[in-house]
């Protein structure tokens, strides 16, 4: 297998005026942002472009918004011979790495993101749930804390994210995240970080998000990747298409097993991840995962030539 994975952003790392100077450098990009407006019926090139940033963080825009702009990158880094061995994606980013994979077409992952995202920001109603990173505390203490948390009577709380042996993100209702957090403080987290984000993403309450959306998967041409795409859900590669079409319906409500994920790839072979998307936050979790791997961020705003720099001299 090649040493090269790529590995694709999720909510959150989105910004205004992201893909913008790819589209205006890269016929290719142009493409994707053009296929991602005609199949959404809405000029969604310009809300990643311009903006503004709060219509641009609504989850049913925020989805559909980081995949095109993760895909316009991965496209312009095949069109100059980028090849990965294997992929995955954070949340969000499983549908770019389906993309990658050739598992989904993007038109179709488009789709699905566009209703995925609107049937997250439906589950719950705007300030009945959140989320918060907790800091410097392992596994085990948070979970029990979630368990204090909800005993007390604070309400629904759980893991969601377990991003790196010291950063687990809890998500549930707002105030037994806020109880839990405190608890986590109090058994020596260094911080607990409220997240900025419209749900409580990965946890219970998403389930009727994920009960309505099995619906849409059924209806989605979901094929047997060209190369291993390593599942949020389980942080194992699927063995094909009928798993992964099950693995993308749990996912909404279950925890991302995002160090899991990278400890296989690394098992499997890759040394070099290479973030492809907007942001660097992948890029940084990996080198906490397995500091000995050699990472990229092919971010949305730097010159692809950049990244094709790097691989040459890593490989």
């Amino acid at each position: 297998m090649s040493k090269i994975a790529f590995i694709f952003p999720g909510q959150g790392s989105q910004y205004s005026g992201m893909g913008r100077e790819l589209a205006s450098r890269y016929a290719e990009a142009r493409r994707v942002f053009n296929e991602a407006d005609e199949a959404l019926g809405f000029p969604l090139s310009e809300l990643c472009f311009q903006g503004p940033p709060e219509a641009l963080a609504l989850t049913r825009n925020t989805q559909p918004a980081v995949l095109a702009v993760s895909v316009a990158v991965f496209e312009v880094l095949r069109s100059m011979g980028a090849r990965p061995g294997i992929v995955a994606g954070h949340s969000l980013g499983e549908y770019s790495a389906l993309v990658a994979a050739g598992s989904l077409a993007f038109a179709e992952a488009i789709r699905l993101v566009g209703v995925r995202g609107e049937l997250m920001q439906r589950a719950v109603p705007p300030g009945a749930g959140t989320m918060a990173a907790v800091i410097g505390l392992g596994r085990d203490a948070v979970e029990e804390c979630c368990k204090a948390a909800r005993e007390a009577g604070a309400g629904e709380v759980e893991p969601a994210n377990f991003n790196a042996p010291d950063q687990i993100v809890i998500s549930g209702e707002t105030a037994a995240v806020k109880k839990a957090g405190e608890l986590c403080t109090e058994a020596g987290a260094r911080r607990v970080i409220p997240l900025k984000v419209s749900g409580p993403f990965h946890s219970k309450l998403m389930a009727p998000a994920a009960s309505a959306f099995e619906a849409e998967l059924d209806k989605a041409r979901i094929g047997a990747p060209g190369i291993p795409v390593v599942c949020n859900v389980t942080g194992r590669a699927p063995s094909g298409a009928a798993e992964l079409r099950e693995m993308l319906a749990r996912q909404i409500c279950s925890p991302v097993l995002w160090e899991e994920s990278v400890r296989f790839m690394w098992q499997a072979g890759a040394r070099v991840f290479v973030e492809v998307g907007p942001g660097k936050t992948l890029t940084g979790l990996v080198r906490r995962i397995v500091p000995e791997a050699a990472t990229f961020a092919a971010e949305a705003s730097a010159p692809v030539e950049d990244t094709l720099e790097f691989l040459k001299g890593v490989l």
